[in-house]
């Protein structure tokens, strides 16, 4: 039996979802802003909203803009009146904000650092359908092309000095297999989609400078000028991001448990 996914925003992760499935027994629809040969118009509405109604999987990996969520602003209704089996919204473990390097779950409260409207369209996702919808909180993001080793090569790496910080973070192939575990496995609900070894960014830059023979930047302090304002804020929050209810529900491990298998892997692949 043919199964139909539908895809606001084609982007990165869900670009890398559509390839995993474009083999098997998927029909893929997918927006983007504008048309093109990969997908339909956002504000087309006739098309999106025929293609929710033959959906059976719905996905959206758009973040909010201007206090609002575009998905649920536009097409809740039709979302909630569809009969796809499986709801599913791409988030950010930045709706627990700042928790001193401590380790959070997804029983931690939401809502309190800078992402305010991530947390807001975090919440708005679950209370549409408590029955269908799973909410994917995601880390730092990273896969073939975007990594620490494809911007030490660009001369785009930065190492900044703030002692105790880290964060967590998890590669895109990890985030596919998850998504796809869901669709069979697990209750609707929340899940933290990470690695198992959070660390420190600089840690994580200088090792990519090492696996491509670069030496790494000198380090700097958070007050240098070449910092812009958003790179001072991601440095504002400290976390550690658990895992474990992914793995006990979704029978999912991460293929890359750690920054360095990850960055290992993207080199071995010349990505």
């Amino acid at each position: 039996m043919t199964r139909h996914l539908f895809i606001f925003g084609l982007g990165f992760c869900t670009g890398h979802l559509r390839r995993h499935l474009r083999d098997s027994n998927w029909s893929i629809a997918a927006t983007r802003r504008k048309a093109d040969a990969d997908a339909i118009a956002f504000d087309d509405r006739d098309a999106v909203e025929q293609a929710l109604a033959q959906a059976t999987h719905i996905i959206s990996s758009v973040p909010p803009a201007d206090g609002e969520d575009p998905v649920l602003a536009n097409y809740a209704e039709a979302i909630a009146r569809s009969q796809a089996r499986w709801v599913g919204y791409l988030s950010s473990t930045g709706v627990y904000g700042d928790c001193g390097g401590a380790w959070v779950d997804e029983a931690a409260p939401t809502g309190h650092g800078r992402r305010k409207d991530r947390a807001q369209a975090d919440a708005d996702w679950l209370a549409l359908d408590p029955q269908r919808v799973r909410c994917f909180r995601l880390p730092g993001i990273y896969g073939p092309g975007r990594s620490p080793i494809a911007r030490a090569r660009a001369g785009q790496i930065q190492c900044v000095d703030v002692p105790g910080q880290v964060f967590s973070r998890v590669h895109v192939d990890d985030i596919v297999g998850a998504v796809v575990a869901s669709f069979e496995h697990g209750l609707p609900g929340a899940y933290n989609l990470t690695d198992d070894v959070p660390a420190p960014q600089a840690e994580v830059n200088a090792y990519a400078c090492k696996l491509i023979g670069h030496m790494p930047p000198p380090m700097i302090g958070l007050d240098d000028p070449s910092l812009s304002p958003a790179a001072r804020a991601f440095y504002d929050e400290n976390r550690r991001v658990a895992n474990g209810k992914a793995k006990r529900l979704l029978g999912w491990s991460p293929q890359y448990p750690d920054y360095r298998a990850g960055l290992q892997m993207l080199l071995q692949r010349g990505e």
